[in-house]
């Protein structure tokens, strides 16, 4: 019987991989616009699918992190100056890209720009604190994707959605994981929606990662406002700073004939916090703030 079990998994396996190594066809005619390109995730994959010859458009917050990556990149790469926090910023840029996709649409849209920071517990927070977070990671991607919709839709194309492992767990205090699990969200219904359209949402869950972005947002804390040093240790010296494990996860969604709803980049992602986000809620907060600092301890 478990002889049959394990011949019945295999198969699963190497049918699921097939099936995900399918290539859409005809990708240098693609267009394809990603926000966050000035550093990190976005920056990386701006250059990844500029190699693979697709028509990169590449939305970037600041003009200096702009003119870095077409220098970095083909000419095919172009750029567009995008504050997701801006309607009018957003309205600019979608008429720019309308300009450039024409009738052939827009293949995909990734929305990769996000903050992360400050991940302190919540009672040293205001309401605007939150919402610093929440207009980027969570209002603007919505209204970016609301935006470009139209365009997206007319080439069948796909969204691809930036969340993280902690838009499942809640780990930290501050908005980023409110604004996660309001990803998650907003992808789940906007894919059951699309999908009689031939549409495709996907959401990227990464674990824990060290980008530039990360780095400067941490530097600009005031020291008051940071977290403990066990949390100092975790965010600056755990994470992994091999950014191909999560790039790779998105360009498969763009490029392959049947991609994934969920990718989970990293390790720690796929094999500790994806499982750990199924356990029973009382184990999981047991595992997650062990370690942490009681009262009598607090500094």
């Amino acid at each position: 019987m478990w002889l049959y079990l394990a011949a019945l998994l295999g198969l699963y396996f190497l049918c699921r991989w097939y099936r995900e190594r399918q290539i859409v066809e005809n990708l240098r005619e693609k267009y394809v616009l990603i926000t966050g390109c000035d550093s990190g995730f976005g920056n990386l994959l701006a250059k990844q699918l500029d190699v693979r010859g697709l028509r990169v458009l590449a939305a970037c917050l600041t003009q200096q992190g702009a003119e870095q990556l077409r220098k970095a990149t083909s000419e095919r790469l172009q750029t567009v100056i995008l504050d997701v926090t801006r309607t009018d910023s957003i309205a600019a840029a979608t008429a720019w890209v309308k300009e450039r996709v024409g009738d052939k649409g827009l293949w995909g849209l990734v929305n990769n720009a996000g903050v992360a920071l400050p991940l302190v517990p919540n009672e040293w927070l205001t309401k605007d604190d939150f919402v610093r977070v929440l207009d980027v990671n969570l209002i603007g991607l919505i209204e970016v994707t609301l935006s470009f919709l139209p365009l997206v839709k007319r080439a069948r194309g796909r969204v691809v959605n930036m969340a993280s492992i902690l838009g499942r767990l809640a780990f930290y205090g501050g908005g980023y994981c409110p604004s996660k699990y309001g990803v998650e969200a907003f992808s789940d219904s906007l894919r059951r929606e699309l999908r009689p359209f031939g549409m495709k949402i996907a959401i990227v869950e990464p674990g824990y990662f060290r980008t530039p972005i990360s780095d400067m947002q941490w530097e600009r804390l005031p020291s008051a406002g940071r977290m403990h040093a066990l949390t100092r240790e975790i965010l600056t010296t755990k994470p992994s700073t091999n950014l191909y494990l999560v790039t790779d996860c998105m360009e498969h969604a763009l490029t392959s004939c049947h991609p994934r709803t969920r990718y989970s980049g990293g390790w720690d992602a796929q094999f500790f916090y994806i499982p750990l986000s199924y356990l029973p809620t009382a184990l999981a907060d047991w595992v997650l703030t062990w370690g942490w600092p009681r009262p009598a301890q607090a500094v």
